[in-house]
């Protein structure tokens, strides 16, 4: 049994566009996979799983809901480039330019984004579940907290940890990443690290005001520390205090808490 912090919230949903659009220009198509050179091509809804564009030149192209899945576009200029809708899941955009870009809607689940540039990239409704590298500056606090819950509603841990750790990077008196790292240790089997995290939460919660914070935060605390205890040491309900924490990470979710 394990804690399920469900982030809701994140809703990180690709859109599907209703309205039919006009195929890919076939001949930018061909331009592009013989030269890797189409700045400013209209490659509206392409076909490219799995194209290999290494470097190539889109900047200032149309890829709206193009198909670039699994797509190696690890070093390409997408300056400029219009990815409304389009499908990347899976990409390489390892050191890609995404500079002023438009990934609204956009599914990044499961891309590479290291050392990309993403300045001034719209990433509004982009699915970047599982994403891997992304800057600090594509998001805020809440941005970074949010994608890290839904990592951890996934079970991608790891994940998660590493998220909710740029978002108190950013935000140190974050008191839900701490919850909700408390959590995600918790279920990783670091008891005394979401003890302290536990802890921490319902201090900082107490400083700002938040009593009902404090509340789930301490009952949390309490429940893991009996389940820190040895069997023969925890009271008679010891066996549902996984139980009695699930139920408390339900309400923690109703009350915005994780």
């Amino acid at each position: 049994m394990k804690f399920t912090p469900i982030a809701s919230a994140t809703l990180l949903t690709t859109f599907t566009l209703a309205n039919p659009a006009l195929a890919a220009n076939p001949e930018h198509t061909r331009q592009l996979l013989a030269t890797k050179q189409c700045s400013r091509c209209d490659l509206t809804d392409a076909g490219l799983v799995m194209a290999n564009l290494v470097g190539a030149d889109l900047s200032g192209a149309d890829l709206s809901r193009a198909n670039l899945s699994r797509a190696n576009l690890m070093g390409a200029d997408l300056r400029g480039a219009n990815l409304m809708g389009a499908s990347l899941n899976g990409a390489n955009l390892t050191g890609a330019n995404l500079s002023g870009a438009n990934l609204a809607a956009a599914d990044l689940r499961d891309t590479f984004l290291s050392q990309a540039n993403l300045v001034g990239t719209t990433l509004v409704n982009a699915n970047l579940l599982g994403a891997v590298g992304l800057p600090n500056y594509t998001g805020n606090a809440e941005d970074f907290y949010r994608w890290g819950m839904a990592e951890a509603e996934r079970d991608n841990h790891q994940r998660a940890l590493d998220l909710l750790n740029q978002a108190l990077a950013m935000k140190p008196d974050y008191a839900n990443a701490y919850l909700g790292r408390s959590m995600v240790q918790f279920n990783q089997g670091d008891r005394l690290a979401a003890l302290a995290d536990s802890k921490k939460a319902a201090e900082l919660y107490n400083a700002q005001g938040d009593q009902m914070g404090v509340k789930v935060a301490q009952q949390v605390t309490e429940g893991i520390e009996q389940l820190n205890k040895p069997k023969e040491r925890r009271p008679s309900f010891g066996e549902n205090l996984l139980g009695l924490l699930q139920g408390l990470a339900g309400l923690a979710l109703q009350m915005g808490y994780i």
